[in-house]
């Protein structure tokens, strides 16, 4: 399962981390976030120890969504020490994701 990231675990969790980092922000009324939801975990299970993959609820975490300039959801950013090297809006196939963590790693 992805980690659940919230605005007060953000900082230490992505842009504090030695590894890449890919953050699905998305909703629970969301249908497209509930396509890119099992997605999200099954690369969460597959990297583990390798990336840090997380979600970050926008209904009870705006801060930095609103700071990334998150407008439509699901997207999905890859960080690479503490910045934005990677966005992905709306639903993709799975390779774009891993994609983005392999280029990293």
């Amino acid at each position: 399962m992805a980690l659940e990231i919230t605005d007060a675990t953000f900082e230490e969790t992505v842009l504090k981390s030695d590894k890449p980092v890919m953050v699905d922000f998305w909703a629970a009324w969301c249908g497209p976030c509930r396509m890119v939801g099992p997605i999200i975990d099954e690369i969460s299970n597959e990297y583990e120890g390798k990336a840090v993959v997380g979600k970050v609820d926008v209904d009870a975490n705006q801060e930095f969504a609103a700071k990334y300039g998150v407008r439509n959801i699901p997207t999905v950013l890859v960080f690479q020490n503490g910045e934005v090297v990677g966005r992905q809006v709306g639903v993709a196939q799975k390779s774009a994701y891993t994609e983005a963590i392999d280029s990293l790693l």
